[in-house]
């Protein structure tokens, strides 16, 4: 049988060529939220090597929306022409691009990770941050503000904002960022959310930012254009999120035109007990599969091709996200069709270097 992770997927109108992601990851690498010449060649380098999408980092819809401020945006309109550079060579390489529009919420104004990751504090560049709750993260942190109406109706606005900015710099995938402890995780979570108006309290109440902002973005979306959205489908601990609200999430966002779910897990307790392993979060996009309908996307700790294969080729996902090993082997898809005996056309300039 041929390698099923090298089957095209068609969401809505954009075809990938193969099931192999290249997941978010933060590069920590901008000025200003501009991106540069390390942008082009990381995320280009991905394309050359075969992935089939090619999702860029969080990227803030908001200068208050980064996580530090080295983080990439696309707030403003002098941001589009180098990332249009990007999803140009991304497209010529027969790849798609996509993007994933984030605001961090509570975790916003911090040291990128190499330079201590500690929060950061206005007078030293950073910056006041917003939250459903003012619920630091951790309690040695500054609390943030809580949002009140008017402050929630500008981050619907940034998120459409960069939405159409997105279409405009040539991004055919869009991603919400509902995971890992940011924005909307911090809405999702009765950890992290003690409103009590219509944005608190129960599951419906919880939601309704995320829905907001979904319903606001498909909106403005070309029919024809996918919408993913990442959700961390537990917060590892019994009060928190859980996998069965995360269902009754997603069967609200695919009636809202949602495409795909990117299912990851945790970032809004800190030191959970999670259970890190291979492929230990791929559970939880085959229960959202299987009891919705919807397409999902398996992340972490995927790191080899049979393994990869075997969660498309059982059904357990649609698509797989790599993140630290296309770190380590930008070509992982060329050398994964290799392994898995599938025919893939390597760049001309490769193909001197293609196995026989």
């Amino acid at each position: 049988m041929a390698a099923q992770l090298f089957t095209p997927l068609t969401l809505r109108g954009v075809t990938l060529k193969n099931r192999l992601v290249v997941s978010p990851m933060c590069m920590y690498s901008a000025q200003d939220g501009f991106a540069n010449d390390w942008h082009l060649v990381h995320l280009g380098s991905r394309a050359v090597g075969g992935a089939g999408l090619v999702i860029q980092e969080a990227t803030a819809v908001s200068p208050e929306g980064r996580i530090t401020p080295d983080d990439l945006g696309i707030w403003k309109d002098e941001h589009l022409p180098f990332l249009q550079r990007i999803t140009a060579f991304i497209e010529a390489q027969g790849s798609v691009a996509g993007i994933q529009l984030a605001h961090a919420g509570r975790k916003a104004s911090h040291a990128s990770p190499w330079k201590g990751g500690a929060e950061v504090a206005p007078a030293d560049g950073g910056w006041a941050t917003v939250a459903p709750s003012a619920l630091p993260f951790l309690p040695t942190e500054t609390a943030p503000q809580a949002l009140d109406r008017a402050g929630i109706q500008q981050v619907i606005d940034d998120f459409v904002a960069a939405t159409h900015r997105a279409i405009a710099a040539g991004y055919r995938v869009i991603e919400l960022h509902a995971a890992h402890g940011y924005l909307f995780h911090e809405f999702l979570s009765p950890l992290s959310n003690q409103r009590t108006d219509e944005y608190g309290g129960p599951f419906e109440n919880r939601i309704r930012l995320l829905v907001q902002v979904t319903e606001a973005v498909r909106a403005v979306l070309p029919p024809h254009l996918p919408l993913l959205v990442r959700i961390s489908a537990t917060d590892w601990v019994p009060e928190g999120w859980s996998a069965d609200d995360s269902v009754a999430l997603v069967q609200v966002l695919k009636g809202l035109g949602v495409d795909l779910i990117d299912c990851s897990t945790g970032g809004n307790v800190p030191k959970a007990p999670i259970p890190v392993g291979p492929g230990y979060q791929v559970e939880f996009a085959a229960r959202v599969r299987q009891e919705t309908g919807l397409a999902t996307g398996a992340v972490g700790l995927i790191t080899g091709a049979r393994q990869a294969e075997e969660i498309v080729a059982s059904g357990q996902a649609d698509l797989v996200l790599l993140a630290r090993e296309l770190l380590r082997d930008p070509h992982f898809p060329l050398h994964a069709a290799q392994e898995l005996g599938a025919e893939v056309a390597w760049p001309s300039q490769y193909e001197r270097a293609k196995p026989r």
